[in-house]
């Protein structure tokens, strides 16, 4: 068949074209023989248009799977002429001949038992069966109805499911460079193709190539043939950040095949990253801990940027609440999106992860580990853990927004209150935050400082945070006294100890007088009898001495209070007295 430049083929057999097939704008001018040798649908439609006078007729076959540049091998194949079967094009030839009808009826080793055998050999090798996944977009609807893609499918979630240790297959990247290297021997048969490096992301980046509705299809299939949800989650972490650059600029993170691939890529629409993402989401492991809190994270601030649907938004959030103990402050701080903004970052969609969390935390730690059976503590440790770790992370959030000054006071009582107590072993980071709050928000009244520092419990104030505490000129007077009568109970308790101890050394069941005593480091010491009296004596001067001097901070702090007060009502007094004497 001779190639010529233009809209038209002509065979270079010497004998005149009786019949013209057409094909959009290109037109083939060839004979009836050996076309009606080996197509039912041709003979069928030559006997309908052929002639009375003999003169050559014309076909219509716009619809051909593949186009004229398909066609063009299959005409050849009719001619005698040995035609090539590759990856890249034996999809479009196998639909074609679907759709010509040329079947065995029609000659034997017609091009439909042809393509088939040679699909069979494509499916063995896992870098030409992306391959001709590729090509099926070109044919889909044809493809689907031949079941050539779900077979290459099947083909490609078997051998990723499967261990490449154990079988040995020899895959490889789709685009690497490393193709043309020499050859290499793989059960004793010549390959080019370089053997599979043994990790289980191997595959993430071959199948990144296809399009999202194949791609979508083919993790359903791996999914479905038990690959570890990890792995698949890789995968869909790889994919999205190649195709959805906006979720790249909510980190400075950038691997550098990316970079790469990113320059010379073109940058999809933000209507199709929205819709990738959103699907992206959705296939998703429902597994807590398969996918990292960070990239859930940083999906959730893309999404609000390409403002996906409320559902995409709202399950985001609920899986980031699931692993929220995973989270680090940083990634939490999530800037406010939109032009009507309030507080610089989204407390209100913090606040809904942390539901999230809550009411998943509150089937196993819903009453107070303090009150439960040994066996159900050991049970629920991990429970108490993840939520000691989230309590440490709000109250870090806490003192991280309260500077600003458009922050309201529902809304911070709001987000400290949804941590019970009992989740917080100690409450500095709670007091912390309050203490910024309530510097940065100096109009608060008595009533919302009250209400405030309620949501602290003073009992669990280090020595470090009461000393502090006690000498806070911000916090209500009622506050510090209870910060104080708390810290001169601990004292109490103290003492009482040290005089157990004394009544211990004189026990007469204990003769030697030996007793271990703490150290500073926590460690134990023995003591004898005299040593031991000695140690105590002048550790109970010690705590009686900083008892005093906490008495006397207190009652300096009540009196300089006072005399403020006096000197208010006594200014306020002659204002009003200078103000009588002009009016009079």
């Amino acid at each position: 068949m001779n190639h010529l430049q233009g809209a038209s083929r002509h065979c270079s057999s010497g004998l005149a074209s009786d019949v013209t097939i057409r094909i959009g704008e290109m037109s083939f001018h060839l004979h009836k023989f050996p076309l009606l040798s080996r197509s039912g649908l041709l003979e069928k439609l030559i006997g309908e248009l052929e002639q009375e006078d003999g003169s050559a007729c014309v076909v219509q076959l716009g619809e051909v799977p593949g186009g004229a540049k398909s066609f063009e091998l299959v005409a050849k194949f009719c001619y005698g002429i040995k035609i090539e079967l590759t990856a890249m094009n034996v999809a479009s030839l196998r639909c074609a001949a679907e759709y010509l009808q040329m079947t065995e009826e029609y000659g034997e080793g017609n091009l439909i038992k042809q393509t088939e055998a040679f699909l069979n050999v494509v499916f063995a090798n896992w870098t030409d069966t992306i391959k001709a996944l590729e090509t099926c977009e070109e044919v889909l609807p044809h493809a689907e109805e031949l079941r050539v893609v779900s077979r290459c499918i099947n083909s490609l979630a078997l051998k990723a499911c499967a261990d490449p240790k154990l079988f040995n297959w020899p895959v490889s990247g789709c685009n690497s460079n490393d193709a043309a290297e020499a050859n290499q021997m793989w059960n004793g048969i010549g390959t080019a193709t370089k053997p599979l490096p043994a990790t289980d992301n191997w595959w993430y980046e071959d199948v990144s190539f296809l399009s999202l509705p194949l791609y979508k299809r083919l993790i359903l299939a791996v999914e479905a043939g038990g690959m570890n949800p990890n792995t698949v989650a890789g995968s869909l972490v790889f994919y999205a950040k190649k195709y959805i650059p906006l979720m790249n600029r909510q980190s400075s993170f950038n691997d550098a095949n990316h970079s790469k691939q990113g320059s010379s890529m073109s940058t999809p629409s933000e209507a199709d990253q929205r819709a990738l993402l959103e699907e992206i989401v959705e296939l998703l492991p429902s597994h807590k801990g398969v996918t990292q809190t960070k990239f859930l994270i940083r999906l959730l601030r893309t999404a609000m940027v390409l403002q996906t649907s409320p559902s995409c938004r709202e399950n985001l959030e609920r899986r980031v609440g699931l692993q929220l103990d995973q989270a680090t402050l940083d990634d939490l701080l999530i800037p406010n999106m939109g032009y009507s903004v309030e507080t610089l970052y989204d407390i209100d969609c913090f606040q809904r992860i942390l539901d999230h969390f809550m009411s998943m935390d509150q089937s196993s730690v819903a009453t107070s580990p303090c009150i439960v059976e040994e066996s159900q503590l050991v049970e629920g440790t991990d429970s108490l853990t993840s939520i000691t770790m989230v309590a440490n992370l709000v109250d870090a959030y806490l003192a991280d927004v309260a500077t600003d000054v458009n922050l309201k006071f529902p809304k911070f009582q709001c987000l400290a209150a949804a941590i019970p107590d009992y989740a917080r072993p100690l409450a500095d980071g709670l007091y912390r935050a309050i203490d910024i709050y309530l510097k940065a928000h100096p109009w608060l009244t008595d009533t919302e400082r009250e209400q405030i520092c309620r949501l602290m419990n003073c009992q669990k104030l280090s020595l470090e945070a009461s000393t502090h505490a006690a000498q806070n000129e911000r916090l209500p007077l009622r506050v510090i006294v209870q910060v104080l009568f708390f810290e001169q109970l601990r004292l109490r308790t103290s003492i009482s100890g040290w005089f157990f101890v004394s009544d211990n050394l004189e026990n007469p069941e204990n003769p030697d007088g030996v007793l271990a005593l703490p150290k500073s480091d926590g460690s134990y010491r023995a003591h004898g009898r005299g040593s031991g009296i000695e140690d105590m004596r002048q550790r109970v001067s010690e705590l009686e001495k900083e008892c005093d001097s906490m008495k006397q901070d207190f009652h300096k702090l009540v009196k300089s209070r006072r005399s403020w007060n006096i000197f208010c009502r006594k200014k306020s007094h002659y204002t009003n007295a200078r103000s009588g004497t002009h009016a009079s």
